[in-house]
């Protein structure tokens, strides 16, 4: 009796479900954004409705030049010009025609630069808006063109002009014909402001090299939005050549303006406000 007591039972054996993973949520692509200056995760649809600026620490992300002429400009008020304007292959740079075709579709653009004209809360100006979403705003012929055509045609209908600047500086599959853009550019806003009339350059991140070395530094008032990359050739470059190590914070806007060289940094959220009263003023001297 004792000795069936300690006998050894089967083991059964039983069949249990698998183990299920738990599913994987479904979150559609770029819905979310990393803001690089706070690690911060931003939710895209708020970060619009605060026109693209980080509300953990107020970082200025980049917009597209029409996103920005929106912001800006009054509704239902702006005109463009010159938006047929192409871009040839004036040195027969190889794929230089197919890079240009793949970046408007990319973009949605024709070139690195809208123009035209509109109102700021009333007051009719001319306005020139680029875009780093094209070939990193880059200045070759039609940029310059454009620009130019725009300082030409504020100064025969007498009218203020504003310059967004973002660029990368020029293009050099133009080579020469970039270069050319700094002088014809600086040459139209001369003699606009011969006429006794406003030019307020306003520059966004980034603006270096060709472009912060013509127009974006000869405005009569030049903006600037907090934390943009200011300058001529990027710091890395610059440290290379000197052989010294730079200040913190070298070529961003508030550097800038401690050192007197732009006139004041004006956050996203009042610019609109800032250049109207500017505009304003000018119409009152006038």
């Amino acid at each position: 009796m004792l000795k069936g007591f300690f006998k050894k039972t089967k083991y059964v054996t039983t069949s249990l479900p698998a183990y299920e993973k738990p599913p994987t949520p479904n979150i559609p692509n770029g819905m979310w954004i990393k803001c690089n200056t706070c690690d911060q995760i931003v939710y895209k649809k708020d970060l619009e409705e605060n026109k693209k600026v980080c509300p953990h620490c107020g970082h200025h992300f980049r917009m597209t030049a029409r996103e920005r002429i929106d912001l800006i400009i009054d509704e239902n008020t702006f005109e463009e010009f010159n938006q047929d304007l192409s871009t040839l292959n004036p040195l027969n740079y190889p794929d230089y025609e197919a890079k240009i075709l793949q970046q408007q579709e990319k973009a949605e653009l024709k070139e690195a630069v809208i123009t035209g004209t509109g109102k700021i809360c009333g007051e009719e100006t001319v306005i020139a808006v680029m875009d780093s979403h094209f070939l990193m705003g880059s200045m070759g012929s039609v940029v310059g063109e454009k620009i130019t055509r725009a300082v030409e045609e504020a100064t025969k209908r007498r009218l203020p002009i504003i310059i967004f600047s973002t660029s990368g500086g020029a293009r050099m599959q133009e080579g020469i014909f970039s270069l050319m853009q700094m002088a014809k550019t600086s040459a139209a806003i001369a003699k606009h402001d011969d006429e006794g009339l406003l030019y307020i350059s306003v520059l966004t991140d980034p603006t270096t090299g060709g472009v912060t070395a013509s127009f974006a530094m000869l405005g009569d008032i030049i903006l600037a939005e907090p934390g943009a990359l200011i300058g001529f050739a990027g710091p890395r470059v610059i440290e290379q050549t000197i052989k010294q190590k730079l200040p913190e914070g070298f070529q961003k806007s508030e550097f800038l303006l401690e050192h007197g060289l732009i006139d004041e940094i004006i956050p996203r959220n009042h610019l609109k406000e800032t250049l109207h009263k500017l505009l304003h003023l000018h119409k009152e001297v006038e």
